[in-house]
């Protein structure tokens, strides 16, 4: 969180810089922050954009019921069990994530009915661990934890104007991610039998999926008054198997705001986002561990979250402020699986 502050802090000094008003824009132009690909632009507009993510994942669930490290470990079967060296149940739990993103992104619109846009991100993963000796039984070994960072995968997209009024408009999504974010990242680890060797990292502390994955959305938006709506449907569609013999489950996301315009350029906002993940097919070969996170049936999730935020415009109307703070009302997991605590998101905003 204190990244986040700063960056905040470093957003808003900048404000002073601009005092003329806007006569058209409304704060509510653009959804909450954490809504991508949420708009289009006018022939000849360009946008550039930066946004800050921070999530806390703590404790684990096996559907929607808690579970402890204890029993995780007295009763999750290992799905590497039979194999040399490998304990019936899991052995190893993770008890906290933390991930830090970094988005970059930029849109340009060559019609008034198409805009291009294209983002890149920058991860910073840390996992914490607990590790239990031997093949059995209660008894904490040690904790541990792993990290990843760097670039991950980069998204180009098409948004394709449907239909516009002047309080209504309808646009599609079409896109493909490429693979730039790194499958094979490694650390050092903890084993039930007290050795610490580097080994590949489960799926969630990789950076990017491996593979070229499509991008399909809708997106509709609407206002009256001093009242703003909107929702979106977007999927990403893993098309292919990566080199490491496996492909990420498909996701689903489902968005619907409601936003009110407080000030001339300031609006808050509360949104529903349903996330809908599937479990991956296949498996890396180098990815075995008595661990839930190795098993590429323990991956799929079913979310609904609950986001409040602010989008504020400058006072020049060409920089946006934004700020979104969600929490999760249900999870339902393949589990075990580590529980979603918060997610916030920072955005800055910039059409020349």
């Amino acid at each position: 969180m204190n990244r986040a502050f700063v960056a905040a802090m470093a957003i808003l000094c900048c404000a002073a810089a601009w005092n003329e008003a806007s006569a058209d824009a409304r704060p509510d132009d653009h959804a909450p922050i954490g809504v991508m690909a949420d708009h289009t632009h006018k022939q000849g507009e360009f946008m550039f954009s930066y946004r800050y993510m921070a999530m806390d994942m703590q404790g684990n669930l096996d559907g929607d019921d808690s579970l402890s490290p204890e029993e995780i470990v007295s009763s999750a079967p290992n799905a590497f069990a039979g194999m040399p060296m490998m304990p019936p149940t899991l052995r190893v739990v993770p008890t906290e994530m933390r991930m830090q993103m970094h988005m970059l992104g930029m849109m340009y619109a060559p019609s008034s009915r198409l805009t291009l846009m294209a983002m890149t991100q920058y991860l910073d993963k840390e996992m914490d661990h607990v590790t239990f000796m031997g093949g059995m039984g209660t008894q904490r070994l040690g904790t541990f934890t792993t990290r990843t960072h760097g670039l991950g995968d980069t998204r180009l997209a098409a948004l394709i104007g449907l239909n516009e009024s002047h309080q209504h408009s309808w646009h599609a999504t079409l896109g493909l991610s490429l693979p730039t974010g790194s499958t094979d990242e490694q650390d050092r680890i903890l084993t039930p039998m007290n050795s610490r060797p580097e080994v590949r990292l489960p799926y969630p502390m990789q950076l990017g999926s491996g593979s070229y994955d499509l991008i399909t959305g809708l997106t509709y938006r609407g206002h009256e008054g001093l009242w703003g709506w909107g929702g979106q449907w977007q999927a990403t569609w893993r098309t292919q198997e990566n080199d490491e013999d496996y492909q990420l489950g498909d996701e689903h996301k489902l968005s619907a705001w409601l936003s009110y315009q407080v000030q001339d350029r300031l609006s808050v906002s509360a949104r529903l986002a349903y996330l809908d993940r599937a479990n991956i097919d296949g498996q890396d070969p180098r990815i075995m561990a008595p661990v839930q996170t190795a098993d590429p049936d323990r991956q799929a999730r079913q979310q609904l979250d609950l986001g409040l935020g602010a989008n504020w415009i400058m006072p020049d109307g060409r920089h946006r402020l934004a700020l979104e703070v969600s929490a999760p009302l249900l999870q339902d997991v393949d589990g075990p699986q580590m529980e979603t605590d918060w997610t916030v998101t920072l955005g800055w905003q910039f059409a020349p």
